[in-house]
């Protein structure tokens, strides 16, 4: 796609990927509400084919490559969600779906996208690496790349999970979103922007990982670094594409602590009965670390997935 992501660019991509999704549910906790001051609609994507918001923008993406696709393969980098997400639509379609992955990838996301027929080459846990071996893979195999987020069809893909969610709930004085390389993001600014242009558009980002709020700051791009958090879907940088319709559509990128996390994942799956995974909690942690923002308002907030490694929970852990 060369041309700027449109509303009617969304539309269409709800339409060609509504069979391939759920469309997932829009739940409340009055616990939850209560403890926040605010009142909030949270978006389950933890529910989504292959667990994560990341099978809309992967689905569309394929789906916008499939002559090329059958013939070729697509090939990705991703630390868990994507690569389910596109080595399962794959599947679906019949295409081989050659998957760069670092090798301290979450162990239940590899043997998910194995189970999901993906070819899996390990890489050093650096977006450097990930970058030189899919170039590499592409090389070889001359497969078409399907960018974990800093793709148009992919953007627009994640941008439904936002338009179904003011569909239930129009008007939300704020919809909040994890940030990592700004896929989701980006989608979700460009949703409200074009169907509910008076709400404020939040990111919520580990401060061990902050590089998506250095950017927003400065306004130059900053790379992630050597991050340290346990969102490991938030590690990487954002994207050329990503990081200009931030700057253009978001109103505020919050910070947020690893204890923070750890706490709103408990709140979460203790009070809402839901499984989410650390990049998930982070949107609870942000209303609740920065009440400032959010008191008496009514806020939607994507749960971005809910691939957890269950052997290894971060309140066992710390």
């Amino acid at each position: 796609m060369n041309t700027p992501i449109s509303k009617s660019h969304i539309e269409k991509a709800h339409q060609l990927i509504a069979s391939y999704i759920h469309r997932t549910p829009v739940l409340s906790s009055s616990s939850l509400n209560s403890k926040s001051g605010c009142t909030i609609y949270f978006k389950c994507e933890n529910f989504q084919k292959a667990g994560a918001f990341k099978s809309r923008g992967a689905s569309n993406a394929l789906f916008h490559h499939l002559e090329e696709a059958f013939k070729l393969g697509v090939a990705t980098h991703s630390s868990g969600n994507h690569a389910q997400a596109l080595a399962r639509v794959a599947a679906y379609a019949g295409v081989k779906a050659h998957i760069i992955m670092p090798d301290n990838s979450n162990p239940l996301k590899v043997a998910a996208v194995k189970e999901y027929g993906g070819l899996i080459t390990f890489c050093k846990p650096t977006l450097q690496s990930r970058e030189e071996t899919l170039k590499e893979i592409i090389t070889q195999t001359g497969a078409i790349e399907i960018h974990p987020y800093n793709n148009a069809h992919v953007i627009a893909g994640q941008a439904t999970a936002a338009r179904e969610l003011l569909e239930k709930i129009p008007t939300p004085d704020i919809v909040i979103a994890p940030v990592g390389g700004g896929g989701l993001l980006s989608g979700t600014a460009l949703a409200c922007h074009y169907f509910s242009p008076d709400t404020k558009v939040f990111a919520a980002e580990p401060i061990q990982a902050n590089d998506a709020w250095q950017s927003f700051k400065s306004k130059k791009f900053v790379p992630s670094i050597n991050p340290d958090t346990i969102a490991d879907g938030l590690r990487t940088s954002l994207g050329s594409t990503t990081f200009p319709i931030i700057l253009e559509h978001v109103n505020e990128i919050l910070t947020v602590s690893e204890q923070g996390i750890i706490n709103a994942m408990k709140m979460i799956w203790l009070r809402m009965k839901i499984i989410v995974e650390p990049s998930s909690a982070v949107v609870l942690s942000a209303i609740l670390e920065h009440p400032e923002y959010f008191k008496g308002k009514t806020i939607g907030a994507i749960l971005s997935g809910g691939n957890a490694d269950i052997n290894k929970l971060p309140w066992n852990e710390h």
